[in-house]
């Protein structure tokens, strides 16, 4: 049995590394700003964001897909938003059928279309089932993203925008991308509310703190 010695070196390591690759993103602001801006661009055309990954990759697909649909800080209209990663029928009967590569590929097919955006999530940048989303998405004229590790992987070659974390320690590289990905919704949301102010839709605090609603004008 670890002693309690043994278990706080655990805990200390793992808060130095966090915070070491925390302290890294500050060097990567303008990814970050790249991918905001894509979102955004995918959503003010009309077009909606896909997300994909495996594990705890796709834990993170579906949690940030489901801030942008509902919300994040603020009320405000939803936003479409996908995750390849919850239909278990299409997941499993796609597997069966075409093998585990191609279950996000397949709804890449079924769903994307131009002016889309796809958000490939692998802590290796390799994952094969990822990576052949990525180029199904730009084939059909989608524009990507990639979460990756250390390096970016295959990945790095198939994406518009790389968020590339400075770790190979898969924890590390999840914790990395759970915080980027909130402030990436961050960003869009406030974006979203600031193009509602500029078009004139009606924009009014709510009763909650922080919280604002907007409606289209009539």
């Amino acid at each position: 049995m670890s002693s309690d010695m043994d278990a706080a070196g655990i805990f200390d390591k793992a808060i130095a590394e966090h915070l070491t690759i925390v302290r890294a993103m500050q060097n990567q602001k303008r990814e970050l700003l790249s991918i905001a801006r894509a979102m955004t661009s995918a959503l003010q055309v009309g077009g909606k964001i896909l997300w994909c990954g495996n594990g705890g990759s796709a834990a993170d697909a579906q949690h940030l897909a489901a801030e942008l649909v509902g919300r994040f800080r603020r009320e405000r209209r939803a936003m479409p938003s996908v995750s390849l990663t919850t239909d278990s029928s299409i997941l499993t009967s796609v597997a069966n059928d075409y093998g585990y590569e191609a279950v996000f590929s397949r709804q890449v097919e079924a769903l994307g279309r131009p002016g889309d955006l796809l958000v490939g999530i692998s802590t290796s940048g390799n994952s094969p089932n990822v990576i052949a989303a990525l180029v199904a998405a730009r084939a059909q004229g989608l524009a990507t993203v990639g979460f990756s590790g250390l390096g970016g992987g295959r990945m790095a070659l198939l994406v518009d925008h790389l968020f590339a974390v400075q770790s190979s320690d898969t924890a590390r590289i999840q914790e990395a991308h759970i915080l980027a990905g909130h402030m990436l919704c961050d960003w869009v949301e406030l974006n979203c509310l600031e193009s509602a102010r500029g078009r004139g839709d009606a924009v009014r605090e709510s009763e909650n703190p922080g919280m604002v609603w907007t409606a289209e004008a009539k």
